[in-house]
């Protein structure tokens, strides 16, 4: 089965195929569609809201299935005001670049010890045809993973903060994980969004 995936991010469109893997779904991305796409006003405040935002007004335009997927940042020790949330890029009402992105959650591990704990909330909203709507934002899709204050010089576009974040287990840079760690079994979330989807495309 062939679905869109609400993006443009061709290091999203990537990694969510390599942990889907063998499973019988063809992902395209916005920019394979080859119709105008129109900008989405991401106004939800939790990473569902969003998901389901951007689904609804990609199937609306293009009346194909369709999945979108959102994501908040929720770093330990800062204050639920102080929280990234699903404002990861915007900072007062300024949205950040790539390097500006690092700059900024380097410092924030900076001030809180050098290495401080993060994590990931991650949401999905599947839609089929109009009667059949999934969402879902299980743990078993949420990355829990170390945010810190040394800047790994590499670079990986679509996932800037890949080069501050560090796997819990081997300490290691995102940035520096080979393929099969850090894209498909990045924390564990590859099952969670291969259960979903079994459970909704392939039954």
């Amino acid at each position: 089965m062939q679905l869109l995936y609400g993006t443009a991010n061709t290091a999203k469109i990537h990694h969510m195929q390599e942990m889907l893997g063998d499973l019988d779904i063809k992902i395209v991305g916005l920019n394979d569609i080859g119709l105008p796409i129109k900008e989405i006003d991401e106004s939800g405040k939790s990473p569902l809201e969003n998901a389901k935002i951007k689904a609804l007004a990609y199937y609306k335009s293009f009346k194909v299935p369709v999945f979108s997927c959102d994501s908040g940042l929720y770093i330990d020790g800062l204050d639920k005001e102080s929280q990234p949330g699903v404002y990861i890029r915007r900072v007062n009402g300024k949205t950040l670049n790539d390097e500006e992105m690092i700059e900024h959650y380097a410092k924030i591990a900076l001030d809180l010890g050098g290495e401080v704990k993060a994590k990931y909330k991650n949401a999905i909203c599947l839609i089929l045809d109009d009667n059949k709507i999934f969402e879902y934002d299980g743990d078993d899709i949420a990355s829990n993973f170390l945010i810190t204050s040394k800047v790994n010089p590499k670079r990986q576009i679509g996932f800037p903060l890949d080069s501050i974040s560090l796997d819990q287990e081997s300490g290691k840079y995102y940035i520096d994980m080979d393929a099969n760690s850090a894209d498909i079994n990045k924390n564990g979330i590859a099952k969670g969004f291969r259960k979903f989807f079994l459970s909704t495309v392939i039954k």
